[in-house]
């Protein structure tokens, strides 16, 4: 027996790694001079030379380095059935670096994880195709990444992906919350839908993929993939004072909001400090997408619920924005899990409010002013 015959596909293998290459050149833009090595060596090199500018230019006094790792998740399995791959790729690379923005970082390299039972090199191609594309449109390098082929461990036309970012920001610049102060206004910037969270309840809830959700298959539209926030975030840093920011993925509002605040120092040596501040969430302030009405309605478990088991389309989605709005453990349930169609959040000073909307509107992402900080131990409450 070769390798062939246990079920490694060493030349499909080759022809995924010229397709990659082709798409990681196109991610260079204008760091290539400091890319020091190309896609199929043993590892991507970076020359820190000359990128160590900062925004406009300006030199970085003191670079830290920001790090930040992440996958796509159970959406995998809605590509899979939809037979469209190109679009998680984006996910995986917005999952990563939206991260690192969080502390004010530019990201500089991406590296991607690909596995699968049996390697289809267009397949692999599509998915590493959305991977360049996300990284192109944040401004940042394919540097490289693993393709592993594992027959008898994975599923046959089954596929895992992951990703790895690294960026870069002057020490005197790094969010890290310390800078949130009571009464300061948490702005929100509009996401794209579920992103890449919740899927494993989204699957549970919507097993039909080809059900209409307005006059597409709703596949479809769960595949939009995560908005990337890198270019206007930064862009607004240097306009204005932002003094904590926060990601809104697994975990919704409850979770990711109070990871932006500066944590209390512990009452003794053996606890954790509690955070400093709770989000008071003005939840009318923006319209819930109507993606997470027909969600809600899949996941609501009431005697309503179970009674219009056959709705779907207009008519679940019309019935999960009531249950919604009346059925308040769903409504934190989907608060605790979704984004619920806010995808990034930032603190700053009320005075620096509309100047910031108007930027982010005029840059094609829709923010509204959805809350703001209080006194408290790391509570969202909605008020």
């Amino acid at each position: 027996m070769d390798y062939r015959e246990a079920g490694v596909n060493i030349e499909e293998g080759y022809r995924a790694v010229s397709k990659y290459r082709e798409l990681a050149a196109g991610t260079m833009g204008g760091l290539a001079g400091s890319v020091l090595s190309g896609i199929g060596g043993f590892a991507g090199m970076m020359s820190l030379k000359g990128l160590t500018g900062g925004p406009g230019g300006a030199p970085v006094e003191e670079p830290v380095l920001v790090s930040g790792t992440d996958g796509v998740g159970t959406k995998l399995d809605i590509a899979f059935r939809m037979k469209k791959y190109d679009t998680v790729g984006i996910d995986c690379t917005a999952m990563c670096v939206n991260d690192i923005l969080c502390h004010g970082a530019r990201p500089l390299f991406f590296l991607d994880y690909l596995a699968c039972g049996r390697l289809d090199a267009g397949i692999a191609a599509d998915l590493v195709r959305g991977v360049a594309a996300g990284c192109r449109e944040v401004g940042c390098v394919l540097l490289g990444g693993e393709t592993a082929e594992m027959p008898g461990f994975y599923r046959e036309g089954t596929y895992d992906i992951a990703g790895f970012a690294l960026g870069i920001v002057d020490k005197k610049h790094v969010v890290d919350g310390r800078a949130v102060r009571e009464g300061d206004v948490l702005v929100g910037l509009a996401s794209s839908g579920s992103h890449s969270n919740g899927f494993s309840l989204i699957r549970g809830v919507i097993p039909d993929l080809n059900e209409d959700f307005g006059g597409m298959p709703i596949g479809m539209a769960l595949l939009e993939p995560t908005r990337l926030y890198v270019k206007p975030v930064l862009g607004l840093m240097e306009e204005i004072s932002i003094h904590g920011m926060a990601h809104i993925t697994g975990g919704g509002f409850y979770e990711n909001i109070p990871r932006m605040f500066p944590l209390r120092p512990a009452a003794a040596p053996d606890r954790q400090g509690g955070r400093e501040f709770d989000a008071l969430i003005h939840g009318g302030a923006w319209e819930i997408p109507a993606i997470f009405n027909r969600i809600a309605f899949g996941a609501a478990d009431t005697g309503e619920r179970r009674g219009a088991a056959a709705l779907t389309g207009a008519a679940a989605e019309k019935a999960g924005a009531e249950l919604l709005r009346r059925d308040s453990a769903l409504r934190r349930r989907m608060f605790n899990t979704f984004n619920m169609g806010i995808g990034f959040v930032i603190a700053l000073d009320r005075a620096d409010v509309r100047r910031a909307i108007e930027y982010l509107d005029g840059r094609g992402f829709p923010a509204w002013e959805i809350g703001e900080t209080a006194a408290g131990s790391g509570e969202v409450r909605f008020v």
